[in-house]
């Protein structure tokens, strides 16, 4: 069984992540694998800095600056979508080879771009982690975030209420720890209980 996670920045989908992979799910964070993975393989880090000039560079040229990256892209759909169109099929390309090892695994796989990105044919089920307006922009404020750059990255995703529609299950996270939890838990069973919808990844092309 493979699951996608999305919902939208801020919304705790990591949170929500962490408590499948509690249940027996193997978790794969798209988000992780662009940073430990992609943003750090030379060819792409040579990509950028030829696109975006070398003050994308940490110093010493051999890394990418994140945070001089986000300033450059978000707020700028033509150089966001520029990287996007470098980066994103490289990440399906290797989380799709992980579930591919292993496809009698139950997996979860957070993908921030799920829906916009048109991924949703490749999961059994989708689930939205979803948390109100002013509690999104809380929690990014307390990861360093200002308010400038957190309005340009939920902008720069469908909205949340679309996703929601989107979505086979939905997970509130205005409460506490626990309310999410009980949350995941019974959607597990759910899941678990359903016929499985997708064959893409046990195809063997």
């Amino acid at each position: 069984m493979i699951l996608g996670l999305t919902g939208g920045i801020g919304c705790g989908k990591s949170t929500a992540a962490k408590l499948f992979e509690e249940l027996g799910f193997r978790r794969i964070d798209c988000d992780a694998i662009v940073r430990e993975e992609v943003l750090t393989a030379p060819n792409i880090i040579a990509a950028v800095a030829g696109h975006f000039g070398s003050d994308v560079l940490q110093a010493g040229g051999r890394a990418i600056d994140r945070s001089n990256l986000g300033r450059r892209v978000f707020g700028n759909a033509d150089e966001l979508r520029w990287l996007e169109r470098l980066v994103h099929p490289e990440v399906h390309r290797r989380w799709t080879e992980l579930v591919k090892q292993a496809p009698d695994l139950e997996w979860v796989v957070e993908i921030p771009l799920l829906f916009e990105k048109e991924l949703n044919k490749w999961f059994d089920f989708v689930v939205c982690v979803a948390c109100s307006s002013p509690e999104q922009l809380s929690r990014l404020e307390q990861r360093g975030m200002n308010r400038t750059l957190a309005g340009q990255r939920i902008a720069q995703q469908l909205p949340l209420d679309r996703k929601i529609e989107l979505s086979d299950f939905v997970l509130s996270n205005d409460g506490t720890p626990d309310f999410l939890r009980r949350q995941v838990e019974l959607i597990a069973i759910r899941c678990r209980q359903s016929p499985l919808r997708c064959s893409l990844l046990y195809s063997s092309n």
